[in-house]
């Protein structure tokens, strides 16, 4: 669900016309020590290793298009106040197509938190990894 929910918020920011959008192109995690474990650089574009699940996962972004190991995901709407974003994106698992509404929020160099609303609001800070 994590990676899930990271997709759809990164897919959407770097949507935006905001200086910060271009900021976000990377390989994002929630444990940065995985970061060798989860991602590679394949012809000069980030893939993930085999068994990037294992060990943390993840998020890529690569100018609009979000990739998790399981899904990628177009963004339908976004508002972005600056510090914050609110979005909305359609992501595929190949099997089903639904949308889904996300809160980023940056929380520092290379650090962003992604938030899902629901019966219980989730939380999950992400990091960047230096590829």
């Amino acid at each position: 669900m994590r990676t899930f929910n990271a997709v759809l918020l990164v897919f959407l920011i770097a949507q935006s016309a905001s200086a910060r959008a271009a900021d976000l192109n990377g390989a994002w995690t929630v444990d940065a020590s995985a970061c060798d474990k989860i991602f590679t650089k394949e012809n000069n574009k980030l893939a993930f290793k085999k068994d990037a699940d294992l060990h943390a996962g993840g998020f890529i972004v690569q100018g609009k298009q979000i990739t998790g190991t399981f899904q990628k995901c177009t963004v339908k709407s976004l508002h972005d106040d600056g510090q914050n974003a609110r979005m909305v994106a359609s992501c595929s698992d190949g099997v089903a197509i639904s949308d889904v509404a996300f809160d980023l929020k940056v929380s520092g160099d290379g650090k962003i938190t992604l938030s899902a609303n629901g019966p219980v609001t989730v939380e999950t800070p992400y990091v960047r990894c230096s590829m």
